[in-house]
Parts: structure tokens; C-alpha cells; sequence
């Protein structure tokens, strides 16, 4: 992971999986996707993000066209308000690479936006700079068990259920997740608990 991007200890929150993508290149935070509109018919996935919201602070970071702003004014009324912070990108006339042709609107995606753009928006939102965090890697998981054994994919569905995230997050989401959300010790409790329960 580059150490020129910045760590943002917000959770950041996208509508897709290619916004996602995009910011990941431009900052280190767990982002978090809606998958569009069909998380509102997601009650997991809503869960998930309200304790996100309650433990970390969300940043909306939407698309500028008219299903952007709507998916962001209908978490803003699901979410508790206080613990939301709003990212903003220009209205850019504009077509992604990988599309055809341009958006119903023909403006550009967060995807399509330039790097400088987006730590802009996140800064301007009054993202938190977050430094301290030791990320979770590969080696971790595997040495705690929760990769490699028998039994890993089970006990990162427990891991999973009890910080409240979705079951089926990936291995690299929860691992991200978890670099958040607990200290090494604070993991190796948790899985302590979930073996020896």
C-alpha cells in the first residue's frame, strides 16, 4: 500500500463497485459501496453501516446526478445525522472509459474523477487524517486462523457477525474492516472468544 495516500479514519461510502476501485487507488479507508438503490431492500447491510456511522463517522461520497442524490438525501434520513459528513464532486460533463456511452445526464461518476478531485472532496468534507491505524494483512489473518484451516471461512462469518458487518464480506474487506475497527490485541481477543465459545 502506497504511504503517499491518505488515511482517512471515516468510512467512506460509494454507490458502486468501480467508485469503489477509483478511491481505493486515491485513499487508504475502508469504503464502503450501497451497491446503488438495492440497499435500501438490504436491512443487513443497512445494520452494518449504521454501526459503522456510530463507531467511525460515515462520508457520503456520491455520484452528481439525480440517483446520486438520492441514494445521499435517503441514507442522511436512515442514518443518525450527527455521525454523517457530506463529499461533494464538480457536475463534470463527461463519459467514463469503460461505458459506451455517457450517464442518462452525461455527467462523470465519482469513478470518473481525478484523483486530486476526490482527496479534495474528501478534505473539504472534513475527513479525518488518520495515521495510527496498523493495517490487519494476510499473515495476521492466517496466523489467528482465519485463513488457510479448516474452519477459517466459518469463523470470519463469526468475526464478521459480532463487529456487526455483513457475512458475506470478503476476506479483504474484513480484513480492512478489522484494521478500523479493533487493535491487534483487541482481534486476537475476539477470536480467542469465538474459538473457545
Amino acid at each position: 500500500m502506497s504511504d503517499s495516500k491518505p488515511r482517512i479514519r471515516e468510512v467512506i461510502v460509494v454507490e458502486g463497485r468501480y467508485d469503489k476501485n477509483t478511491l481505493s487507488q486515491v485513499v487508504d479507508a475502508l469504503i464502503f459501496e450501497t451497491g446503488g438503490f438495492s440497499i435500501f431492500h438490504n436491512r443487513e447491510k443497512l445494520e452494518a453501516l449504521r454501526m459503522l456511522a456510530e463507531q467511525r463517522g460515515l462520508i457520503i461520497l456520491t455520484d452528481s446526478d439525480d440517483a446520486g442524490f438520492l441514494i445521499r438525501n435517503k441514507l442522511k434520513g436512515i442514518l443518525p445525522e450527527d455521525r454523517i459528513r457530506q463529499a461533494f464532486i464538480p457536475a463534470m460533463e463527461g463519459k467514463e472509459k469503460r461505458k459506451p456511452r455517457p450517464s442518462k445526464q452525461g455527467l462523470l461518476g465519482v469513478e470518473g474523477m481525478r484523483p486530486e478531485v476526490l482527496v479534495e472532496a474528501l478534505r473539504r468534507a472534513g475527513a479525518t487524517k488518520n495515521d495510527a491505524v496498523r493495517e490487519i494483512t494476510a499473515a495476521d489473518f492466517y496466523a489467528l486462523g482465519l485463513t488457510g484451516q479448516p474452519g477459517s471461512a466459518e469463523l470470519r462469518r463469526k468475526l464478521a457477525e459480532s463487529l456487526d458487518l455483513p457475512a458475506g464480506i470478503s476476506q479483504s474487506d474484513l480484513r480492512k474492516a478489522v484494521s478500523f475497527l479493533l487493535s491487534e490485541k483487541e482481534l486476537a481477543d475476539a477470536v480467542s472468544r469465538l474459538t473457545s465459545g
